[in-house]
């Protein structure tokens, strides 16, 4: 397989590297980013027959909420 050198910025190559996996190369994970049939909707969905996520997902959103409408109470005695 033939190679080429590549010039980046040390900023392109940290961002590259954050999204390197540990079991690929470098070049792998510019291949994996590039694809270009990438399946935008690919794990739409996935949990939709999880028994229980619905009323998980249910409960931890009333629990933000709570958190948020807490801090915003908070922030407006504060702010008094």
């Amino acid at each position: 397989m033939a190679t080429k050198t590549v010039t980046i910025t040390e900023e392109a190559y940290e961002r590259l590297k954050a999204h390197k996996r540990d079991d690929e190369s470098f070049t792998e994970t510019v291949l994996r980013l590039t694809e270009a049939d990438q399946d935008v909707m690919r794990g739409f969905g996935m949990f939709a027959d999880d028994e229980g996520f619905a009323e998980t997902a249910g409960r931890t959103r009333d629990d933000l909420e709570d958190a948020f409408a807490e801090r915003r109470k908070r922030r407006d005695r504060n702010q008094s």
